[in-house]
């Protein structure tokens, strides 16, 4: 699929945040954990979800997903991995947060390891270094491209991630809530996505203390086989991709459903550029547990922020969040300085919005800096495969004069649903075409 687009255009009216891929991929795995019925609410219809759906039916489990969104998960009385659905499995990252919840149902096994998005090399020592503490040993098999797994021992004790990795921590969650004990998790991700798989765990009767903080206390219990109902909760990432939209294309829109938690600081960087915006009173998503609040952008006059952007572990600047400032600093006076340091090479990629007119300069394989405000036009442009610098040059083309064209965009679709649907209800011209 390809998105024709007819930039220019002024946007206007309101949009919801969608549910989080993030957190909808970590209940996908943690559902492996419970030997009964999981139910997930409203999980988001994207290519992710669809892969690892996929994998999972390969190997023995039933999933039903209805209309609504609502998602019934049946695991069978034992898993089969001799079947298993290696193309599906290597298209997403996601699939390395089976490795816990597979070690509690095997003593060794392999799992195809993900291609995923192209950001330079991001290894799983994090993941390794914490899963191997707990008895769990992970290796890699380049001939084979595949992790094997090996199970000893599984017992509680004291863990310190080698970095405030979120599928990291997930993972070693998801090892934790298995083993009967304490394990305390220390330096773990605060992150959205792992503060909802500590909710779903609480579901299932694990006990939980720290949520939201870099040092979590996991009560494990030996087995849970029970009819657990999880709920995934809005994404951060996709509200601010609206809010930077909004800032690129100085147009006025609502951004309904936002996790107003975990986008404070993005909100004060777009703050100190100018931008102008108005909170609504805070309500509580589905969970119980995430607050949310209406966002209100309104057309303003941008300037380069004071200081560099750059992301930092929850509570700061969430990584995803990174590319989207690009945009926005393309319509800003001055210059802005964003350094990308977690992946080595996604800031190659921001140079792409230069084919529309921007000035975009690469410094080192982790800082650009953006001179701004630049006249942006047409052009056509093959999405590059990360999904938050695919998600950033269509917002480029968005705020262009002229027409565009994103070629390739199942990067896109990996992370969000009717993206062009729902683009074009606020007055953008996009279309999607073979």
């Amino acid at each position: 699929m390809n998105y024709k687009v007819i930039g220019g255009k002024k946007l206007s009216g309101s949009v919801q945040s969608n549910i989080s891929k993030n957190a909808a991929v970590a209940l996908l795995a943690a559902s492996l954990l419970n030997r009964g019925e999981t139910v997930l609410k409203r999980m988001p219809r994207i290519e992710e979800v669809k892969r690892l759906i996929e994998f999972m039916e390969s190997i023995g489990v039933k999933v039903v997903w209805d209309k609504s969104g609502d998602m019934r998960i049946t695991p069978p009385a034992e898993f089969d991995l001799s079947n298993v659905n290696r193309a599906s499995a290597e298209r997403t990252r996601s699939i390395a947060l089976f490795i816990a919840p597979l070690a509690h149902r095997f003593k060794s096994f392999d799992l195809p390891a993900p291609r995923g998005c192209d950001l330079g090399k991001r290894s799983l020592g994090s993941h390794i270094d914490a899963l191997r503490k707990l008895g769990i040993e992970v290796t890699g098999n380049e001939e084979t491209h595949t992790y094997h797994v090996e199970v000893g021992e599984m017992k509680p004790t004291e863990v310190v991630m080698f970095e405030a990795s979120n599928t990291g921590t997930e993972n070693t969650l998801m090892a934790a809530a298995k083993i009967p004990g304490v394990t305390t998790i220390k330096f773990a991700s605060a992150d959205y996505m792992v503060q909802d798989l500590c909710y779903f765990l609480e579901r299932c009767a694990i006990q939980i203390e720290g949520i939201g903080t870099a040092t979590l206390v996991v009560h494990g219990l030996e087995d849970i086989n029970a009819e657990v109902i999880g709920h995934p909760s809005e994404d951060p990432i996709e509200s601010m991709f609206f809010f930077s939209l909004a800032a690129t294309t100085g147009s006025e829109l609502t951004v309904e459903r936002c996790p107003i938690d975990m986008l404070e600081l993005e909100l004060l960087t777009l703050e100190s550029m100018g931008l102008k915006y108005e909170r609504g009173i805070p309500y509580m998503a589905d969970n119980g547990r995430t607050r949310l609040m209406d966002i209100k952008i309104i057309p303003s006059l941008l300037v380069a922020p004071p200081e560099k952007i750059a992301a930092r572990p929850f509570p700061g600047i969430n990584t995803d969040n990174l590319p989207f400032f690009v945009p926005v600093a393309t319509q800003a006076e001055g210059s802005t300085l964003i350094h990308d340091w977690m992946y080595d090479g996604r800031a190659h990629w921001y140079l792409e919005i230069n084919k529309l007119g921007a000035n975009v300069a690469l410094l080192d394989p982790h800082r650009v800096t953006i001179v701004g405000p630049t006249h942006l036009h047409g052009g056509e442009i093959t999405a590059p495969p990360a999904l938050r610098p695919a998600t950033m040059l269509l917002m480029g083309m968005l705020a262009a004069e002229g027409e565009s064209t994103l070629l390739d965009v199942y990067p896109i679709n990996r992370g969000y649903e009717n993206l062009h649907e729902r683009l074009k209800k606020l007055g953008a011209s996009v279309e999607a075409v073979e």
